[in-house]
C-alpha cells in the first residue's frame, strides 16, 4: 500500500470527523450517517474482507460517536435545547432497541447491515426533502408502552445502521411536535445512549474474528477512531451554534440531498 495513499485516506477520515461534528451540533445526528459511508469506501479502497467490512464500519463509527455526542449534548445543553425530562422517558426504550439492534447487527451479513442503512438513508432523505417542516402527526409523543416502542425503533435501527440515532429522532421528534431545535439537542444525547451499547457489542461480538486490520477491538478499529473523533469533537459546538443561526428549511433539503446520494451509492453497492 502506498504512502501516499494512506496519507490521503487519513486526511479524508480528518476530514470526515470534522464534518460529522458539524452535522452533530447542527441536526443531533451523531456523525454516523457521514462517517459510515466514508468509512466503509475508505475500507473497500484498504482492501479489507467484505466478510467483515460492514460490521467493521459500523463498531468503529458508533464508538466515535460516543464522544461526538458527548460534545454536540453538552454545546446544546448550555444553549438550553436539551430537554431532559423528554430524554428521560425515551432512554429506557432506546437501550433496549440499541441492545437488540446489537444481537441482530452483529448476526447477520455485510449486506444486510449496508442494505438497511441504504434503504432507510433513502426514507429519511425523502420524508426530510418533501414533507413541509411544520407537518405534525400529533400534538405530543405517545405515553407508556408506546414511548418506549417510539424509542426501542430509534436504538434498534440505528446501531444496525452505526449512527447516532438523530437521524432517526430528529424527524419522528418533531413529527410529534417537539420544536425542531429541542428535538436536535434532545437526539445529540440520545446519540449516547445508542452509541455506548453498540460500540461495546459490536467490539466484543467480533473478538477473535481473523482478517481484521490492525489495531482492531473485534469490530472496532482504533486508528479509524483515533482520526475521525478529535476533529468531531472539535466541530460539534460549531454544528450547535449553526443550529440556532442558519434557515431550519435550508439545513434541511441540503442535509436531504446528501442522504439521498449515499442512499444511492451504497444501494448501488449491494445491487452491484
Amino acid at each position: 500500500m502506498e504512502l501516499g495513499y494512506l496519507a490521503a485516506f487519513a486526511g479524508g477520515l480528518l476530514a470526515t470527523g470534522a464534518l460529522a461534528g458539524i452535522l452533530a451540533g447542527l441536526l443531533g445526528v451523531g456523525g454516523g450517517i457521514v462517517i459510515v459511508p466514508v468509512l466503509y469506501q475508505g475500507l473497500t479502497w484498504l482492501g479489507i474482507d467484505a466478510d467483515v467490512r460492514m460490521h467493521l464500519t459500523v463498531g468503529t463509527s458508533l464508538l466515535t460517536i460516543v464522544a461526538t455526542s458527548l460534545a454536540s449534548a453538552r454545546a446544546h445543553r448550555r444553549r438550553g435545547s436539551l430537554d431532559t425530562d423528554l430524554l428521560k422517558t425515551l432512554a429506557g426504550g432506546v437501550l433496549l432497541g440499541a441492545l437488540v439492534g446489537v444481537v441482530v447487527g452483529t448476526r447477520v451479513t455485510g449486506e444486510v447491515l449496508t442494505a438497511v442503512f441504504a434503504v432507510v438513508a433513502l426514507l429519511v432523505a425523502l420524508n426530510m426533502a418533501l414533507r413541509p417542516g411544520n407537518t405534525q402527526i400529533a400534538q405530543e409523543l405517545p405515553r407508556g408502552a408506546a414511548r418506549w416502542a417510539v424509542g426501542g425503533v430509534i436504538g434498534a435501527f440505528s446501531v444496525v445502521m452505526g449512527i447516532g440515532g438523530g437521524t432517526l429522532s430528529v424527524p419522528i421528534l418533531s413529527a410529534f411536535a417537539v420544536p425542531i431545535r429541542r428535538a436536535v439537542g434532545t437526539a445529540s444525547a440520545i446519540g449516547f445512549l445508542i452509541a455506548v451499547p453498540g460500540a461495546l457489542g459490536f467490539a466484543l461480538s467480533g473478538w477473535g474474528t481473523p482478517d481484521l486490520p490492525p489495531a482492531s477491538i473485534g469490530y472496532v478499529n482504533l486508528i479509524g477512531f483515533a482520526l475521525i473523533t478529535p476533529m468531531s469533537v472539535l466541530c460539534a459546538p460549531l454544528g450547535a451554534k449553526l443550529a440556532h443561526t442558519l434557515p431550519p428549511n435550508g439545513v434541511r433539503l441540503a442535509f436531504a440531498a446528501f442522504l439521498l446520494a449515499t442512499a444511492v451509492r451504497m444501494g448501488w453497492g449491494v445491487l452491484g
